[in-house]
This record gives structure tokens, sequence and C-alpha cells, in this order.
């Protein structure tokens, strides 16, 4: 073994719809999680301003208090939520990826941002397919965001909660060479707990699973009603988790508890794994099988003018 590195997976709730406080919380959590050593720091999907569960309760036609609180406290890249996102970083001396709704236009997407040591914002992923209700808040991503971000301890990417069932995606990913696959979700059951141990064997990868904590008294009174009732009810009981390249779990998962999960993890482990088994190299058959993947960005209106002395 060579040397190790701290990885942190960030259990915690959202200051529900509420943008400043919840970026606030994020930025207290990652000093947190640097003085305990974390190298890389990870939560969960969507963590700024929180995960729309009322996604789930409520049609459409019944959310409006919602989206429009979630209109007016989604994240603006770049902006000052990066800003601050980036300077707590750069003050930890840690990677940190974190979940938040972005805002772009008139649409609001599933983004998972990347910020770097330097206190630069050094990777963006759009969440390709919303799940089922979740196509009534957020927009697809497109290919171009479909990247990793090499570190000194190894290559960083993921997808986020159901991307990582589609196989295609994953192979993308691990074509990529992703070492420490992030996966962020609003899932939490046990057997999605079975497709993170999946995919750190199927990968090779070290797999930092996570997810926020969330009950009906966590949701503020104004907008609470009969959608949450149940102060006591579990919208999300985290278990947030941290697996092995061969798929033994390091630690968690941690449920119904905020905290902060940490593993010393090995940056050498995922290339000495992959020599039995490498899915996108002596394990694959791109003479049977090939995959083709688009890392061009998609515009529904382009602008083109043939006149070269036009402005």
């Amino acid at each position: 073994m060579g040397s190790t590195v701290t990885v942190a997976a960030v259990q915690s709730t959202p200051v529900f719809l509420d943008r400043a406080a919840t970026t606030d919380k994020a930025c207290g959590l990652v000093k947190e999680a640097a003085a305990h050593g974390a190298s890389l720091v990870v939560f969960p999907e969507t963590f700024i301003p929180t995960y729309p569960d009322w996604i789930w309760r409520l049609p459409a036609w019944k959310d409006g208090p919602f989206v429009e609180r979630l209109y007016r406290e989604a994240v603006t890249v770049p902006g000052p939520v990066v800003d601050q996102l980036a300077a707590s970083a750069a003050e930890a001396g840690a990677y940190v990826a974190i979940g938040v709704n972005e805002l772009d236009g008139g649409t609001i997407y599933n983004t998972l941002l990347y910020l770097d040591p330097a206190g630069e914002l050094v990777g963006r992923h759009r969440k390709l397919m919303p799940t089922g209700g979740e196509r009534t808040i957020w927009g697809t991503g497109d290919g171009s965001t479909l990247g990793v971000v090499p570190t000194p301890f190894g290559v960083v990417g993921g997808l986020i909660c159901w991307e990582n069932y589609m196989p295609l995606a994953r192979a993308a990913m691990y074509a990529q060479g992703v070492d420490i696959y992030l996966a962020p979700s609003w899932d939490n059951s046990d057997t999605w707990l079975a497709t993170l141990r999946h995919i750190a064997k199927e990968g090779r990868c070290y797999v930092i699973g996570v997810a926020p904590l969330l009950r009906g008294s966590d949701v503020p009174a104004e907008l609470r009603g009969e959608t949450y009732g149940d102060e006591d009810d579990w919208m999300s009981r985290g278990q947030s988790i941290i697996i092995a390249p061969g798929g033994e779990v390091l630690t968690g998962p941690l449920v119904e508890e905020e905290g902060i999960l940490y593993a010393e993890i090995d940056p050498d482990q995922p290339r000495l794994e992959r020599r039995q088994f490498d899915p996108v190299g002596h394990y694959s058959r791109p003479d049977v099988f090939r995959l083709h993947v688009d890392t061009s960005p998609r515009h529904s209106v382009t602008f083109h003018n043939d006149d070269p002395g036009a402005e």
C-alpha cells in the first residue's frame, strides 16, 4: 500500500429552500472535514438549497409555493454561492464536490459542482436524465458536462442518483479513468447500497455514496401544511457510505443521523484491481461492442450570420 488520502462523505440536512443558510452550513462542514484531514469532501444531490421532495407528494399543479421559492433560491453558475464555496475549498485546502439546483435562464438543472484547493471551479456535471417527477423540476444535461476531474490522488468523477443505473453512462465514466466515483443521491434504499457496491466492483474504483437527511420538521411551517404534516416522517434517512474498489464497505452506512464519514484510501488500489478486471481495457471487446459519447454542448437556439462585416 502506498500513501493514503482521507476522503469525506457529508451526511447533513440542508436548510430547506434557503440558499444562503445552506451554503453557510456547507462551508462550515467543509472546514470540519478538512480539520479531520479530508482531501476530498463530498455532499449530497442538490444539497443547495434542497432536494425537491415535494414532487413525490404533490401533483405539479399544486406545488406552486415550493417551486416559486426554489427558483428564488437556486444557484447561478458562476455566481456568489460558487465564489463562497470556492473560497471555502481554498481555505480548507481540499477538493469539494457539492450538488446544487443550478438556475440557467428559465431552467433549473440538477448539477454537481467540483471545486479545487486553489479555489477554482474545475468541473460541473448536469444530470443527464431526471427521474419520474423530477422532470417537472429539472432540465436535462448534455454530454459536454460528462467529465472527470484529475487530482493528485486520482481521477474524480461521478453520476447523480439514478443516472448510475444507466450502463452506458457508467461506461463513459470508466473510460475516463475514474478512480474515485461519486454517487450523490436522494435514493437511500438498501437496493441502492447494493448498486453502489456493484459500481465499485465493476469499475474497480472507490465509490462515495452520499445522501441527505430530511424530515417533516425540517420543512418551514408556512410550507408544511398537509404535505408534511408528520414532523417525524423521514423523507431521507441518509445511508451514506464509502466503498473500496473490490466492493467492500469501508465505512457506513450512516442512518438517521447527521455526521461525516471518513475513509483512508490508497490511490494505487484502483489500478492494481484493474489488473484482474478492467471494463474498458483488457476486459472489453471493442471488436464486438463500442460506445459513442457526444460531448458537444447542445443549444436549442444558435445564431448565424454570413456577413463578415456584421457586428
